[in-house]
């Protein structure tokens, strides 16, 4: 086995490369790194990305970061069905329309959003509510344009597809990183967009069981976030 992918399961784009793999029977080794403990500012892990950031690859002598380029690689290097990343240029290109929209948009507004209300003790940082509110009225317009057009069409993805796409991928796994944040917050974010909501339950079905077993490792920090919240609304209970 030559081929390893560097990740975290708590990174939205990591989750998304190795659901992919899985669906696909794409052999690989995983190699964890923790943000949460640094591991991807160590020199040895700048070797292989000098961004240090996850995901990373490493397909034999052939080294790429950046995780919708290592999703195109690996859909054109695997063979796989065609519907993951067309190969007639037309429909290839609308992939890569949601793709490039997805980072300035969507994931602009989750990471600022989640990081600035939820993450940002585990970076050392302090709370900016006002960036979170500023990332949260992206990432709600980012929903927004999802249901009313990405999702337009018959079938049941991106793009009126009817089976799911490398970007379906990347978007949902972005959108599952709300899981951590109080139950109340993540309903009042996602429960206005429908058509999203029926598209996530369609992604996860598709991919199953992968989606499922890819995510556990966020769904743990759900319940833990969801204990440290319930403890400090209740201190008395812990005597």
């Amino acid at each position: 086995m030559t081929l390893k992918l560097y990740v975290d399961r708590m990174s939205q784009p990591s989750r998304a490369l190795l659901i992919f793999c899985k669906a696909n029977g794409i052999e690989f080794e995983e190699v964890q790194i923790e943000l949460s403990k640094g591991q991807h500012r160590t020199p040895e892990f700048g070797e292989i990305n000098p961004m240090k950031q996850v995901p990373a690859m490493v397909d034999g002598d052939f080294t790429l970061f950046e995780s919708h380029a290592i999703l195109k690689y690996l859909a054109c290097a695997n063979n796989v069905a065609d519907h993951w990343y067309p190969a007639d240029l037309r429909e290839r290109a609308k992939v890569d329309s949601v793709l490039d929209w997805h980072h300035s948009n969507l994931r602009r507004g989750s990471v600022g959003y989640l990081l600035n209300s939820t993450f940002a003790p585990a970076f050392g940082l302090p709370f900016n509510l006002q960036a979170a509110a500023e990332g949260e009225k992206l990432l709600s317009a980012s929903l927004n344009k999802i249901d009313s057009f990405w999702l337009q069409g018959n079938g049941k993805f991106l793009l009126g597809n009817t089976q799911p796409s490398i970007a379906d991928l990347s978007l949902i796994c972005e959108i599952t990183e709300l899981q951590v944040v109080d139950e109340k917050d993540h309903d009042r974010i996602l429960s206005p967009f429908k058509k999203v909501l029926k598209w996530i339950e369609d992604v996860k079905e598709a991919t199953a069981p992968h989606f499922e077993e890819v995510h556990t490792t966020l769904y743990n920090v759900k319940e833990m976030m969801k204990q440290q919240r319930s403890a400090a609304a209740n201190p008395q209970s812990e005597k």
